[in-house]
């Protein structure tokens, strides 16, 4: 039977805050009610709930009635998730007209290229550690090492790095991950060993570092989160140093 932390998790991997998740599911079990209902039920703020609803409407999950007081009712489960994909989806393409566009033009520029020297970039959120990790799997063919503390399992199986991991695995690739495992993060490192991850158990929170081909690694600074959320703030750093990537893969 689903438990309600496994769908709010999935709910967060749809792009929803954990506060949306919760309210949402709230509504979704318990049907239309007041913020003043909501804030009790949920344990917080009456100004809290009124943002969080405010959030759902704008993407299209909650609506309000026409009562004074008002009362907020969950749209359906599909309805709101289809309307919710076609909104990515309507901007992915937008973003790939803009890239075939930048392609198109950089072709008739003569652009020096920066292979020659190392560099790095901060990362700031799991937002942005997702989108500097899930470019480098693609076209990746011999080995992957991670070394992480539980809360990225979750991550993985939530913002399909599971699935990028499970292609590359078919082509031949090797994953090897180091994680710190407990009872919370079961069903993630399951995934994981189901597409053929090799996944020890190493008992030291914190820890973490990614490598790929032993050419770039992303290491983490502080890597403490209090809940799965894209915009939930992280401190890493992305570099292209072999030298420093083929370090890491040797400390693995």
């Amino acid at each position: 039977m689903t438990t309600d932390g496994e769908f709010t998790r999935r709910l967060i991997g749809f792009g929803l805050s954990e506060k949306e998740a919760q309210l949402y599911l709230h509504l979704l079990k318990y049907g239309p009610k007041t913020p003043s209902l909501l804030a009790k039920s949920l344990q917080t703020y009456r100004e809290d709930v009124h943002r969080t609803l405010m959030s759902l409407i704008e993407k299209g999950m909650v609506r309000p009635s026409l009562d004074s007081p008002a009362v907020y009712a969950a749209i359906d489960l599909d309805t709101a998730l289809g309307s919710a994909l076609q909104k990515q989806q309507t901007e992915l393409r937008e973003i790939e007209a803009k890239k075939r566009e930048l392609q198109e033009l950089s072709q008739q520029q003569r652009f020096r290229p920066s292979d020659e020297v190392s560099t790095f970039k901060s990362i700031k959120s799991i937002k942005g550690l997702i989108a500097v990790a899930m470019p480098l799997i693609d076209p990746m063919q011999e080995e992957w090492r991670i070394a992480a503390p539980a809360y990225l399992t979750v991550v993985a199986s939530l913002f399909g790095v599971n699935d990028a991991a499970y292609e590359f695995i078919k082509r031949g690739g090797k994953v090897r991950a180091i994680v710190d495992i407990s009872y919370q993060v079961i069903e993630p490192v399951r995934e994981m060993i189901a597409i053929s991850e090799e996944v020890p158990h190493i008992d030291q929170q914190g820890i973490m570092f990614v490598v790929f081909e032993r050419r770039i690694s992303i290491s983490a600074i502080n890597a403490e989160v209090k809940r799965i959320s894209l915009n939930e703030p992280v401190s890493g750093l992305w570099t292209d140093d072999p030298v420093y990537a083929q370090y890491l893969a040797s400390t693995f």
